[in-house]
């Protein structure tokens, strides 16, 4: 005695021709299936993955965002650019000299006075000088943070909040 097919067992008032076609099987169907199914359990991972380093990201400052690093160690260069301008000019002049002077003697090789919204100033006293970097204030509500930086004759970049 032969054995019916596997679609004449699962489908037994449907006609020969209905049971043929619904017992084969389309590998090509389930490999793109599968195939769809691991990309986004694969997309989703790496997603996740993202996120959570994104947040872990050191950052330079406290209350600082990890993409202000950047900026901020392009401000305390400059901030050091200045405060080595200032030193150099006030030891060959007596005197503490404005931004603007320290461009136009060539002491200072700047071509932007600020950086990201970064604006610099120099205050003078006698011969000491603080150089100083502010920033516009973050929007009410905001996490974000933008230190104002300064230097003086000591060279330590320090932060005045």
């Amino acid at each position: 005695m032969r054995s019916k097919p596997k679609a004449a067992r699962l489908f037994p008032s449907a006609p020969a021709a209905y049971r043929i076609v619904a017992s084969r099987r389309l590998p090509q169907h389930n490999f793109d299936m599968r195939f769809l199914a691991a990309m986004l359990v694969f997309v989703g991972m790496a997603f996740g993955i993202y996120e959570y380093s994104l947040k872990r990201m050191p950052t330079s400052d406290p209350g600082t965002a990890p993409t202000q690093a950047i900026s901020l160690t392009g401000v305390r260069g400059d901030l050091l650019q200045i405060a080595q301008a200032e030193r150099s000019f006030t030891a060959l002049n007596d005197h503490c000299a404005s931004l603007d002077e320290l461009i136009s003697s060539h002491s200072l090789t700047m071509e932007r006075l600020e950086r990201d919204g970064y604006a610099y100033t120099i205050q003078c006293a006698g011969g000491d000088f603080t150089a100083i970097a502010r920033h516009a204030p973050a929007p009410e509500g905001s996490p974000i943070r933008y230190p104002t930086l300064a230097i003086d004759q000591t060279m330590r970049v320090r932060d005045l909040q």
